[in-house]
């Protein structure tokens, strides 16, 4: 087939039967998956070319084809205008009494020598800057790649705007770098961080595809803080290649173990978005988390949903406090906020539990969530006993708001 640097279709076909010319990519390594570009659809076509559909589907070595359409993506940052100045501290981790103050018992890991050491965490968002002097120490290229420029490096496109300042906000909450004066430490700041840029471009099935099977045996865990418009009205969720993707991380990931995908629940609170509706938080493969506030309330923008299996700490009302991180420009903040910040803080837990215990399987790592979860601190007035008896300290329950209050940390 004739191709042209634009989207159009993606076949599955064994590769010892065809051979295409020129060569095709492949987009998931190891699965006959291609990316053909054809020279005679206008870039961004939403028509199909009938011509080449039928000859597709006429060809008996092609059993599935798909035309590639482009999909809206948004990343999961509450929009909110600071009000707190820098914060210093960082009141998720260091209170080091659960039974007073909110915190995610992060001390006693540590205390116990685990830091998240051994374990590769990639965020896959907008870039990540692998310079910055809190994460430069601990930055992995191999769990890295610019899937919309096509090149290894994940840096960030820099404005004025600090627009692709994401990807680099959720890195430092996992694994900035400890006892280097340098804004705060990550969960888990002696874990290896990369970052996939693919927020900043054209976002299609393709991109997400490659980059959720990025590095699968190098990688152990994917912390994604983006989805579907939160509007209150779109349904969508993963493409073919996407879900293809899922399976094979999880079937195949770490060496069998299965690859670990955290997603942020979602910031459509005030429309009545549904995280249920998400079909990226409602894949069985994600482990997906919501928001509480350091009052122990549900925050403006916290999604009710089934799907929502766990929940860390993020913003809340003007004037509580936010989450502390690097941010562009080899700077720091104290306003990281939304779901966005607390599916970071959940993959850098995670990788303190893999730390301790390199043999969970995704399915482990979902239970003991589960099973770490508890309504400490929080306040909800409709926890009921679930399906399987959980309740209280026992773990998560599903409610009428099933999941909102339940925060993870480290028991």
């Amino acid at each position: 087939w004739e191709l042209k640097p634009t989207i159009l279709k993606v076949a599955k076909v064994e590769p010892t039967q065809i051979t295409f010319c020129p060569p095709a990519l492949q987009v998931i390594a190891g699965e006959p998956y291609f990316h053909l570009k054809h020279r005679g659809m206008a870039q961004k076509s939403l028509t199909k070319h009938r011509g080449w559909h039928l000859r597709l589907k006429r060809d008996p070595q092609i059993p599935w084809f798909e035309q590639q359409a482009l999909k809206r993506r948004t990343k999961r940052a509450a929009m909110i205008v600071p009000t707190d100045p820098w914060f210093h501290k960082q009141w998720y981790m260091v209170s080091g009494n659960n039974d007073i103050t909110p915190d995610l018992n992060v001390l006693t890991a540590w205390s116990q020598g685990y830091t998240g050491l051994g374990v590769v965490v990639s965020i896959l968002d907008d870039g990540v800057e692998k310079e910055h002097p809190d994460l430069e120490a601990n930055y992995d290229p191999l769990a890295s790649y610019d899937f919309n420029d096509n090149d290894p490096d994940p840096q960030p496109r820099y404005n004025r705007w600090n627009e692709n300042r994401h990807g680099t906000r959720c890195a430092g909450e996992v694994a900035a770098a400890a006892n280097n004066h340098v804004c705060g430490a990550g969960i888990a700041y002696g874990a290896k961080i990369g970052g996939v840029r693919m927020l900043d471009g054209d976002v299609n099935d393709i991109v997400e595809a490659q980059s959720l099977s990025l590095q699968p045996q190098h990688i152990d865990i994917y912390s994604a803080s983006w989805g579907p418009e939160d509007d209150g009205k779109t349904v969508d969720g993963p493409g073919v290649l996407a879900r293809e993707a899922f399976r094979k991380g999880v079937a195949n990931g770490r060496g069998g173990l299965g690859s670990l995908f955290v997603w942020a629940s979602g910031n459509g609170g005030l429309r009545k978005d549904n995280c249920n509706c998400d079909g990226y938080t409602n894949s069985i493969y994600t482990l997906s988390v919501g928001s509480t506030t350091e009052s122990g309330r549900v925050p403006w923008y916290t999604e009710a949903c089934a799907s929502t299996l766990t929940a860390t700490y993020s913003s809340g009302a003007k004037g509580e406090k936010q989450i502390v991180t690097t941010d562009l420009r080899h700077t720091c903040t104290g306003s990281h906020t939304g779901t966005s910040a607390s599916a970071p803080l959940a993959a850098g837990l995670i990788a303190l539990a893999l730390e301790a215990n390199p043999a969970l399987t995704w399915r482990d790592m979902q239970h003991l969530v589960v099973r770490a979860s508890s309504p400490a601190h929080l306040q909800a007035d409709d926890w009921v006993r679930n399906g399987v008896g959980r309740q209280g300290e026992a773990g998560p329950s599903l409610a009428r708001w099933p999941i909102k209050c339940v925060c993870l940390f480290i028991k």
